[in-house]
């Protein structure tokens, strides 16, 4: 996959370049050239050589086999980048990859859990598994990440998204890309990107997989999954169920059911289709703030998500290929209250507040639709540069119903979102750079223009313990459509205004990645710095009775800092490695477009200064420990609960996890794993306790 490819003759002399296909081929004249060598590279690999006899040069219908052996700290593909597979090293895009692999060793059934060992975000849950969880990205809001499962968008429109039974079954790989991507994915990708890959198909011999676990506060997690491949086409199939009584609290439980699919294969020679779907359907008690006081007895969170997808793949020449894709999604929401709890007096160690809080009802019903199209032609031109380019629509049509059972009212929203991508890589053995340009036309907030640049050079090339030097830089725009609420309300207590602008951000991050001690050590450390403006928030315009209206801010926020990510390998059987992120945030605000802008605050709520983790993880023979670390820095916060005195702020902890394998045969493998060994009694929002010291165990089944 784009490995540099060159015909070197016995003089030394370079005759021939170029860099190989999608699928690892490459053609080259290799005409009186007998005695010649081909040279294969790529950042990661080993460089492989392989010398032409007179015969092989002579012969027009040679073919040769050349294989790149991975170091020790290997280079990944990745799509997210560049809407295309390529090597991560040719993209300069501040990227982290979790492999099947990565998933499987830390045994997490929640996505969201995996996500924290991902420099730059910070990942918020709003107590136990299976309630709101909210993901930031580089000082942005929540809604700022945009969300996708083999390339189908997953958001709420308007970007919302809620990780809360968004589980890891069936998944291949998760790729996260930082910094705005909306010149490519448009609306909502205003801090980074994060894509979902199920898994395919590659045996030739159906393999069936079922797994049991089960553990503390009454957890129990169930996975099955069938895959294969026969005569060029292969398909993989999962389900999960998932439930837990999460910490002994009343209302508490939580239970989530996964299906997904993935299917496909050549229609002919040039044509291939593939569909993917993915259910995950959930349901959650909701006792609420249970630090301050009684639990809610009664209220709950029930969801539903469907994802469904179809694309057709054409070949038209080696150079050639372009993609045509539909999918749908649907989120089927309902937020239930029907009972009113008694009041209480919310307390916490010496504080309280001045008054009791009485419970109200509420029982609404949001169905969420999404029609996504979208085409895509890539074209190359090889030689020394090799030149990619990158012609691709998208269309959005959102859809929505909005109930509320209370009030019996109802409303049906909906927008179209069309967007225009032009992009163009140029890739040499020294480094690449990609420019992309996207025009985006949104009902709402009429028409965006969206720019990217993105580049890596090569300062220093490998010369054995001391290996290559990587220079990174990345700069874009961001764009974010209002949500159907913030567009639409009809609610006097939260008017919608169609008026609003799109939320945008302007990114950028230069880095260096280095590795050492023949490719076991590898360094990356990246400075960033975003302004987010635009941003919507309510105001206030009447107290008696209460009256308030969505608008744009005319301040901003500044979010800068440092990332830095360590990988190495000092055997073959140990993997350490780690991440550091620092977060300097400042919030403007000013009365009109024009007057002088005030500093609020030099923190945002929830987004911690200073977070890293570590992990190591292990393997010998059937054996394999997997030990990791995470720290949360001290944040800003608030307890919305009217303490005296106020608590704004949450104090910093660490959390260690452990898990292992041990591969009893090749069909037979017993795991387990503690989360949080030293039974850190935390909060990640105010309020809501997170889970103590858990155990769980299980047996993993292969057919």
């Amino acid at each position: 996959m784009r490995a540099f490819i060159r015909l070197i003759d016995s003089g030394g002399t370079e005759r021939a370049a170029t860099i190989t296909d999608d699928r690892g081929q490459f053609v080259l004249d290799m005409t009186n050239c007998g005695g010649c060598r081909v040279e294969a590279s790529l950042p990661g690999f080993r460089t492989a050589t392989m010398t032409i006899a007179a015969a092989q040069a002579a012969d027009a219908k040679f073919q040769a086999k050349i294989t790149l052996s991975v170091s020790p700290i290997a280079d990944v593909v990745v799509v997210t980048p560049t809407r295309d597979a390529a090597p991560s090293a040719q993209t300069g895009a501040s990227v982290s990859v979790f492999t099947a692999e990565d998933i499987a060793r830390r045994g997490s059934p929640s996505l969201a859990d995996l996500l924290r060992e991902t420099t730059g975000t910070s990942v918020i849950r709003s107590g136990g598994v299976g309630n709101v969880t909210s993901l930031f990205m580089r000082g942005g809001e929540s809604s700022y990440t945009k969300v996708l499962l083999d390339g189908i968008p997953l958001n709420e429109p308007g970007g919302t998204f809620n990780f809360s039974n968004l589980s890891t079954a069936n998944l291949e790989r998760v790729e996260v890309v930082r910094g705005a991507q909306s010149s490519l994915f448009g609306s909502d990708a205003m801090t980074g990107v994060i894509q979902l890959f199920t898994r395919r198909g590659t045996s030739a011999t159906p393999s069936f997989a079922g797994s049991f676990e089960g553990g503390s506060y009454n957890t129990f997690r169930e996975e099955a999954s069938l895959k294969g491949s026969s005569q060029g086409w292969d398909y993989s199939i999962g389900a999960a169920q998932y439930n837990t009584d999460n910490r002994a609290a009343v209302n508490n439980a939580f239970k989530n059911t996964t299906m997904s699919w993935n299917g496909g294969g050549n229609i002919n020679s040039n044509l291939s289709l593939r569909v993917v779907g993915r259910v995950e359907a959930g349901r959650v008690g909701a006792p609420g703030a249970t630090a301050f006081g009684r639990a809610d007895t009664d209220a709950f969170f029930d969801r539903s998500d469907v994802t469904a997808g179809a694309s057709l793949e054409h070949r038209i020449s080696v150079q050639w290929k372009q993609r045509v894709s539909y999918a749908f999604s649907r989120s089927n929401q309902q937020s239930t209250n029907l009972f009113a709890d008694a009041a209480y007096v919310p307390t916490y160690g010496t504080a309280k507040a001045p008054f009791a809080f009485s419970d109200f009802t509420y029982d609404s019903q949001n169905i969420l639709k999404r029609h996504f199209f979208t085409y895509q032609s890539d074209i190359r031109f090889t030689g020394a540069l090799n030149n990619f380019i990158t012609v691709l629509a998208d269309w959005d049509g959102e859809r929505a119903e909005l109930n509320d059972r209370v009030a019996k009212t109802s409303q049906t929203p909906s927008r179209n979102n069309m967007g225009v991508s032009v992009q163009h890589q140029l890739v040499g053995q020294r480094g690449s750079l990609t420019t992309s340009l996207r025009y985006e036309h949104n009902d709402s907030f009429g028409n965006e223009w969206v720019p990217r640049v993105s580049g890596a050079f090569v300062a220093y090339k490998s010369s054995g313990a001391i290996g290559s030097t990587t220079l990174k830089a990345n700069a874009g725009k961001g764009v974010k459509e209002p949500t159907l609420i913030q567009s639409f309300s009809p609610n006097l207590s939260f008017l919608g205004n169609p008026d609003l602008l799109p939320e945008r951000a302007r990114t950028w991050d230069v880095g260096l990645e280095q590795r050492l001690a023949m490719d076991r050590i590898r360094v990356e450390a990246t400075y960033f710095d975003n302004r987010y403006q635009d941003q919507i928030t309510t105001k206030t315009t009447s107290t008696n009775p209460f009256r308030s209206q969505y608008f744009n801010k005319f301040g901003y926020t500044n979010a800068k800092g440092a990332e830095v990510t360590i990988d190495i390998a000092p055997v073959d059987t140990l993997r350490i490695g780690g991440g550091y992120t620092f977060l300097d945030a400042d919030t403007f605000d000013r009365a009109t477009a024009t007057s002088d802008a005030i500093p609020l605050a030099s923190a945002l709520i929830r987004r911690p200064r200073k977070s890293l983790f570590t992990r190591a993880a292990w393997t010998w023979r059937g054996i394999s420990a997997d030990l990791d670390g995470t720290y949360v820095g001290a944040r800003l916060d608030n307890d919305f609960s009217s303490l005296s005195p106020a608590i704004t702020s949450s104090g910093d902890y660490w959390l260690w996890n452990l898990a292992a394998r041990y591969r009893i045969n090749g069909r037979v493998e017993l795991f387990g794993r503690v989360q949080n060994l030293g039974d850190t009694q935390y909060m990640e929002p105010l309020g809501y306790p997170a889970w103590g010291r858990t155990a769980h165990v299980g047996l993993h089944l292969k057919f």
